[in-house]
């Protein structure tokens, strides 16, 4: 019995402890970076003895204080590090983002944004032994990753893979916490995550560092990192809905027939139902399509095709495709290269087969526009209300906004690209294609 009480007041003793030290924590950063303030007040402390490490379930921070006291002993700059790393994955997104297909990359890909960002601060209370190793495992890295974020490394790692020695000597030098808690698990009761809540915290965060960053200097990378969290991104499945047909396409139209009638009907009079079904159904349909194909020499064959199978893959999988469609996938780079007509699953498989990519010249736009006005003209299309035009956007866009709704898909983010009309929508592609298998 004393020994067990002996524990517990060990216990307290060692949460007494780590709560001035995670004190000190919170008050050395909100001095230094006052528009953490909303962030660091989110966060809750809950002490989970035996953890052997911290992590994040949801909005809570779960200590092994016992852990966290011993790590202090040889690296003082501990807890400051461990609030600002778990506290840029919460600013950043990256719980959230639970859609990615190789989760050991995601984790490996975060806990490198992050950790560069904290070395990027140059912050002095939250250095560890290992920064200047961190650095030098970075300093490679970004050679082929310009912009360390999460998703740029992410990608990367996606495209060339890693080896397994490089595997661990990052898990070593850039883990702070565990991710296996980001969407519950464990021994503690699962916590929720209000997405929302933290995309307001991070929207003021990025107004309060405008003001904060002038005439003084701040983290490059951090702010490299909140523009990309905040960056609008589009469900491409959705961007393909607004290209819907309204058609009358001859099917039961289960929402107003009533089965009770019916089936009443045919055991009271053998043959004959109360109420026949309609057989119209009014749906949304895609049946004229039209995919531009930008194959100028900045575009590479293997990309354009793996999103024209993307695109037919996502209007299959959708209930509004046509069984019979017309789709035109035309290849142009300063000129219209090739036009190919697709009616039937045959003809898709046909022109992935033996297709060829043709163009390599210069970029421009027009030619396509032109040229489907053409065809409307011939009567090709019975109601064309979409054409998405994939490209690097290095191009002439037509003066004229054109009587059908259009969407050009970039394969990555580019602020030199030239301004998109107002008339067209774009999307950038590069988190679905680098996904796509």
């Amino acid at each position: 019995m004393a020994e067990k009480k002996l524990s517990e007041e060990k216990r307290r003793e060692m949460e007494h402890l780590a709560d001035d030290l995670l004190r000190l924590a919170r008050d050395t950063i909100t001095v230094r970076f006052r528009f953490f303030d909303a962030a660091l007040h989110r966060l809750k402390i809950d002490y989970w003895h035996g953890l052997k490490g911290v992590c994040l379930r949801g909005d809570v921070l779960s200590i092994d204080p016992s852990f966290l006291l011993k790590e202090y002993v040889s690296e003082p700059g501990v807890a400051v590090r461990v609030y600002l790393h778990v506290l840029l994955h919460m600013i950043f997104f990256h719980p959230f983002q639970s859609d990615k297909t190789n989760e050991k990359f995601w984790n490996l890909a975060t806990d490198l944004a992050v950790e560069n960002i904290i070395l990027d601060m140059r912050f002095a209370p939250a250095a560890l032994s290992r920064d200047g190793l961190q650095r030098d495992k970075l300093h490679v890295l970004q050679k082929r990753v310009p912009q360390l974020t999460a998703e740029k490394i992410y990608r990367e790692f996606l495209i060339n893979d890693i080896s397994e020695e490089l595997e661990k000597e990052y898990v070593r030098l850039f883990t702070i916490d565990y991710h296996s808690y980001w969407h519950g698990g464990g021994e503690r009761d699962e916590v929720l995550i209000d997405e929302e809540d933290w995309k307001k915290i991070t929207r003021r965060i990025r107004t309060e560092l405008k003001a904060f960053s002038r005439g003084r200097s701040s983290s490059d990378a951090f702010e490299k990192n909140v523009e990309e969290a905040m960056r609008v991104r589009y469900n491409y499945r959705e961007i393909l809905e607004k290209f819907m047909v309204r058609e009358e396409e001859m099917t039961v139209n289960d929402d107003e027939f009533d089965y009770i009638y019916y089936t009443y009907g045919l055991s009271l009079y053998g043959n004959l139902p109360l109420v026949e079904p309609l057989e119209y159904k009014e749906n949304q349909k895609i049946r004229d399509f039209v995919i531009a194909l930008d194959t100028s020499a900045s575009c590479q064959g293997e990309t354009i095709k793996k999103f024209i199978r993307l695109t037919y893959q996502i209007l299959k999988q959708s209930e509004s495709f046509f069984r019979k469609v017309n789709i035109h996938i035309i290849q142009c780079d300063n000129q219209v290269q090739t036009d190919t007509k697709i009616t039937c699953d045959s003809d898709f498989e046909e022109f992935m087969k033996n297709g060829k990519i043709r163009g390599f010249g210069d970029t421009d736009f027009a030619p396509v526009f032109t040229y489907v006005d053409a065809l409307k003209k011939k009567g090709e299309f019975t109601n064309l209300k979409g054409l998405i035009y994939f490209t690097d956007g290095y191009g002439f866009y037509p003066p004229k906004m054109p009587k059908y709704d259009v969407i050009f898909a970039f394969l990555n983010e580019d602020e030199k690209r030239p301004p998109v009309p107002g008339w067209a929508i774009q999307v950038v592609m590069e988190d679905e294609l680098y996904e796509y298998q």
